[in-house]
């Protein structure tokens, strides 16, 4: 395992002018205060011989909760990502768990796109464990449960469970947020029979960290999940223009 992950490193960082392999985690939603929590989680795994720098989108919604918001994200992305490539990095992570625009970036983009509930999920799902979905937005879960039969087998998927109360005052206080999802999760493992949990949101990837202290099942943070995939992507690729 070390040996492998001193390969994938090593081609990352291999480049004519020495420099790293660049990955730019954009942000589909306009608070740069979600940046900042993202980032910093990403930070947390990233490996040696990978620079990811964070964007956040100029316009559209400031927090992605129904339909409406996703589609519109999705453009917003879209339309972002061209002058991200432009500007030298190698790959890109679109860090909302909807994966705004991640299916049209795959076809015309040109370099690695990873979306936060494909890493997310796939992770959760690793092994045939049944996992569930943990998050904050009930007025996406058509797109949540479509998300989860794509990117797992769908009968790993052991439900999609949302917190409890008015989401704007949960998001603006991050010790009810933390509390509110650790209840959720509690209740995937005892009422769903969850043998682990995706948190399916990057703003809520600070809040992952501390339920993963409190469970005795596996807790993915989506953010983590996608730096991870990301460079399994870029050594793969990277190992195939040899």
């Amino acid at each position: 395992m070390a040996d492998r992950k001193a390969k994938v490193q090593g081609l990352m960082s291999r480049d004519v002018s020495g420099r790293p392999y660049r990955i730019a985690l954009l942000n589909p939603n306009t608070s740069t205060d979600a940046t900042a929590t993202m980032m910093a989680s990403a930070c947390r795994v990233v490996p040696a011989g990978v620079q990811i720098e964070g964007r956040t989108v100029g316009e559209g919604p400031e927090l992605i909760a129904d339909p409406q918001a996703l589609a519109q994200a999705a453009c917003v992305v879209e339309a972002a990502a061209p002058a991200l490539v432009a500007e030298g990095f190698d790959a890109i992570i679109v860090a909302g768990f909807g994966d705004p625009g991640v299916a049209a970036l795959h076809d015309s983009l040109g370099v690695p796109v990873t979306g936060l509930g494909e890493a997310g999920i796939a992770e959760a799902a690793r092994g045939g464990l049944r996992y569930a979905i943990v998050t904050v937005t009930p007025g996406l879960h058509q797109s949540l449960v479509a998300a989860a039969h794509a990117h797992a087998a769908p009968s790993q998927l052991a439900a999609v469970r949302y917190t409890q109360g008015p989401l704007h005052g949960l998001m603006a206080r991050p010790e009810d947020l933390a509390a509110a999802l650790l209840k959720a999760c509690q209740d995937a493992i005892a009422l769903d029979g969850a043998q682990s949990i995706v948190i399916g949101g990057g703003p809520l990837a600070s809040a992952a960290q501390g339920i993963a202290r409190r469970l005795h099942v596996r807790v993915v943070d989506p953010v983590g999940a996608a730096v991870r995939l990301a460079c399994a992507r870029a050594g793969r690729a990277l190992a195939m223009a040899d």
